[in-house]
């Protein structure tokens, strides 16, 4: 048992789910960060990242706060070093589609030797030539070099062994199927903004990544969230952002135009978006449980979008024309289930120092963007900003 005078172990596992997960997490953790007094994003003990979530993780323990994050990666503002390009990730993977088209006149031959002369059959020739097609149609190396970039500015890091806190990037190892953690002894030696890349290499959209003669790709191929690590560690209290859940179309009026009330009925993107979503979430209920099992002393908070609300289900997960808006949604949603569980989950959080700011859940106009544009508006904002800090301290006192 850990003595009352010691800091409690605090953790932050971040799952998956494309740009749009990453968009849905960066407006909750805006939400719980100042929601939740007692507790820095930046100061954690561990870090835990998958896919999308080694990009929020590693940016929060190099010392990005959500409030930067949210600059950065949905406004476009701030700090032009810190700027994410959406673009960054559309570039053609030239050189893997160069190299696979090079093979491609050797192989047709081969597979019509084989085909013509060889008597095998059509299908097992035609096999031959699946070799011309690239692993992956998006180049993630301009997301390496500028993550490289911004992590290697004073006061931060691009070595694993450099960080304050523990850092973990899963990604999938392609020709065994294992889980790689980067950032782990024996696996720290990588930079984290290639080990970044390793675990957000979406099988078909990515090419893999090597890595000291090892290939990766998305870490979410192994499991979802990866807990494990930081319980293992010692973690006292987890706190777990999913932002994939199914979505529950059922008792919904089409007719309103929030979702169609048959999942089918939206035609075969919206058919694999829902079973991808099934297949994911009912593998993290079931890690879920065994952690609550098998670490009896660790505090475990779940934070997930509600599976009624279509508005980040209809968004397209790739999608990054509405991540203003969508993150301003994600936002919302989570100070409203914090609300909802604010009987339950306070007693757990101050067990570890953490006590919910009733008077920020409570204000009805807080919005992600800190300040609008007009001077009326900065003084407006200013005014319910200094009535929020005032129900804060009578609450307190």
């Amino acid at each position: 048992m850990r003595s009352k005078l010691q800091s409690p172990r605090i953790a932050l596992a971040l799952a998956g789910g494309g740009p749009m997960g990453a968009i849905y997490e960066i407006g909750a953790l805006c939400a719980l960060d100042e929601a939740l007094e007692g507790l820095d994003f930046n100061r954690l003990h561990h870090y835990v990242g998958v896919s999308a979530g080694a990009f929020i993780a590693a940016a929060l323990a190099n010392g990005m706060t959500p409030r930067q994050l949210c600059a950065s990666f949905i406004e476009a503002s701030g700090d032009p070093a810190d700027v994410f390009d959406p673009a960054w990730l559309l570039v053609p993977a030239y050189g893997e589609i160069a190299r696979r088209a090079a093979s491609a006149p050797v192989l047709a031959a081969s597979a019509l030797w084989r085909g013509v002369l060889g008597r095998r059959s059509l299908a097992h020739s035609l096999e031959r030539l699946g070799r011309c097609l690239p692993t992956g149609l998006f180049s993630s190396e301009p997301v390496e070099l500028r993550l490289a970039k911004a992590f290697s500015r004073p006061g931060r890091t691009n070595d694993f062994r450099q960080l304050a806190a523990r850092l973990t990037l899963v990604a999938t190892d392609l020709d065994s199927g294992d889980a790689a953690p980067f950032g782990q002894p024996g696996w720290d030696q990588v930079p984290i903004s290639r080990a970044v890349r390793a675990s957000c290499a979406l099988p078909g959209l990515f090419p893999p990544v090597e890595i000291d003669g090892r290939h990766y790709v998305d870490g979410a191929l192994k499991k979802t969230l990866h807990a494990s690590v930081a319980l293992e560690d010692g973690a006292d209290l987890l706190l777990c952002l999913n932002p994939l859940v199914p979505f529950n179309a059922t008792g919904r009026d089409a007719a309103a135009g929030a979702a169609p009330q048959r999942i089918a009925e939206a035609g075969m993107p919206t058919v694999l978006s829902q079973t991808l979503r099934c297949m994911i979430h009912s593998r993290m209920e079931l890690g879920m449980k065994h952690y609550e099992r098998a670490y009896p002393g660790s505090d475990i908070v779940l934070v997930e979008p509600d599976g009624h609300d279509a508005e980040l289900y209809l968004a397209n997960t790739f999608s990054y024309s509405r991540r203003a808006q969508l993150a301003e949604h994600a936002y919302q949603q989570t100070r409203a289930w914090l609300r909802s569980q604010r009987d339950a989950l306070a007693p757990r959080l101050e067990r570890h120092g953490i006590v919910l700011r009733s008077a920020r859940l409570d204000a009805p106009r807080r919005l992600i963007t800190p300040r609008p544009p007009t001077r009326i508006g900065r003084a407006v904002a200013s005014l319910h900003d200094a009535l929020d800090e005032l129900g804060c301290a009578l609450e307190a006192a």
